[in-house]
């Protein structure tokens, strides 16, 4: 594990396998999406310039690298590491493929587990860390209460987010997670809020020791709570709660688990020691509970999530973007909230005004439906009656299983984004009626306690 203070910081820069592919917002990614069963991966690194040759790097193996191949698991490369975009072939079951793995995970009484080990778990200890966190995310962390969670963007000096993440106040440190392609970026940020900084704070990058698995459907809390302690009752755990020290299976010790995810459906988070343990708790959901779990890839994750109407990060967030004109200003508080009126945090005087007030923005995100055909990342948006005058640009796009019609999501200038707007997009070199609409797509069924 890398420990850093406001004194000290063990920098990762010697690790180039993952720095370089998480050293911009437009940093390597891949985009997979369902459409007829076909999946697209796209790498794409704007941080060189492109007639600058991009070595080849190591990719890094999750604890369950062989665990998937064992179960026909299609790897590629994504964020640095090797990943799963699919199951296929004789080792997979009849449920695998993009199209019956994302619809496996809108299944009432069912649930997909995914490999999200690539993602970077960092913890933040001392007293004065929530204060500290506070300067370089835009959400109200002190205000957490222990156990509670939220989703929160760290911005630069421009107000443009490196990066989304997940935040929960447990007992003595506040643990989050970040994502894959860019932590280290990330914690080059940190390192330079942290050399001035007056507080006490301590940053602690789990690195390998700790992998994350994702398990997500309308049965997650069902078959999670198979592998839990009697004494947890999972139907007390609101979205966006965790609990820390859990011991999953009777035997492993020190899991964290954290009701979040990226599908729009209920689900988990499984932070687990690396190795033996890791591949005992996936094997039990899969194989134990066949008819409840399947093993899911990159390419239903990303179908899934733009159901849900959610970013994916070097697609849909950069660091050009600010969290006003990503619809995402939520994510500061209400109106009159302290975060909105004392900020404090980089880049904020940017997008908020003084007196806490949102500064309106040339484009915002929204949600575009209406084509006959999928509109794929960088497709180009035109106003509706003039073939001459580009309003956006399309910044993910896909088929929708689930709705069995092309979806997509991009930026619009903002008189625009109203929901219900004529657009056209140009999609193989003809222009296509197609209009704004509210997202999600699909709506989100996150768990709410009963009152």
């Amino acid at each position: 594990m890398i420990s850093a203070t406001a004194s000290h910081f063990l920098r990762r820069r010697g690790n180039s396998a993952a720095a370089a592919v998480g050293a911009s917002s437009s940093s390597s990614f891949v985009a997979a999406a369902a459409a007829a069963g076909v999946c697209r991966t796209l790498m794409a690194n704007e941080a060189a310039p492109r007639d600058t040759p991009i070595p080849s790097l190591p990719l890094r193996k999750t604890s369950l690298h062989a665990w998937h191949q064992d179960r026909g698991g299609e790897m590629v490369p994504f964020a640095g590491y090797e990943l799963p975009v699919l199951y296929k072939g004789d080792k997979a079951t009849e449920h695998s493929g993009v199209l019956q793995e994302h619809l496996w995970c809108r299944t009432e009484g069912q649930a997909a587990l995914f490999d999200v080990s690539h993602m970077g778990q960092i913890r933040w200890y001392g007293k004065d860390r929530a204060r500290f966190v506070e300067q370089v995310v835009v959400s109200d962390i002190q205000g957490l209460a222990t156990n509670t969670g939220c989703l929160s963007l760290i911005t630069n000096a421009a107000g443009g987010i490196l990066d989304d993440t997940v935040i929960t106040a447990c007992d003595d440190h506040l643990y989050m997670v970040v994502n894959g392609a860019t932590k280290f970026t990330d914690m080059d940020h940190f390192q330079h809020q942290l050399d001035d900084f007056d507080g006490e704070v301590t940053m602690e990058y789990l690195e390998e020791s700790m992998q994350l698995l994702a398990l997500q459907g309308p049965g997650a809390a069902t078959v999670l709570a198979k592998l839990l302690p009697p004494a947890i009752d999972l139907t007390k755990l609101p979205f966006m709660a965790g609990l820390n020290n859990v011991t999953l299976l009777g035997s492993i010790d020190g899991c964290r688990i954290t009701r979040c995810g990226y599908t729009g459906e209920d689900g988990f988070e499984l932070s687990l020691p690396a190795g033996p343990a890791t591949v005992a708790v996936a094997s039990t959901l899969c194989d134990t509970y066949p008819d409840m779990v399947q093993p899911t890839g990159l390419g239903a994750r990303d179908s899934l999530r733009l159901e849900a109407g959610l970013c994916l990060y070097g697609n849909d967030l950069n660091d050009t973007i600010d969290p006003v004109m990503g619809g995402l200003a939520w994510t500061l508080g209400k109106p009159k909230s302290r975060r909105r009126t004392e900020q404090g945090y980089v880049g904020s005087h940017t997008f908020v005004t003084p007196d806490g007030k949102l500064r309106k923005p040339s484009q915002k995100r929204v949600g575009i439906i209406g084509m006959k055909a999928p509109a794929r990342q960088n497709t180009i948006i035109y106003a509706p009656d003039d073939e001459t005058k580009i309003i956006g640009s399309i910044t993910s796009g896909t088929y929708s299983p689930t709705l069995k019609v092309p979806i997509a999501m991009g930026y619009v200038d903002t008189e625009y984004a109203k929901p219900n707007t004529d657009l056209q997009l140009k999609i193989r070199k003809k222009y296509v009626p197609a209009h704004v609409t509210k997202m999600p797509f699909v709506d989100a069924r996150y768990y709410r306690v009963p009152e």
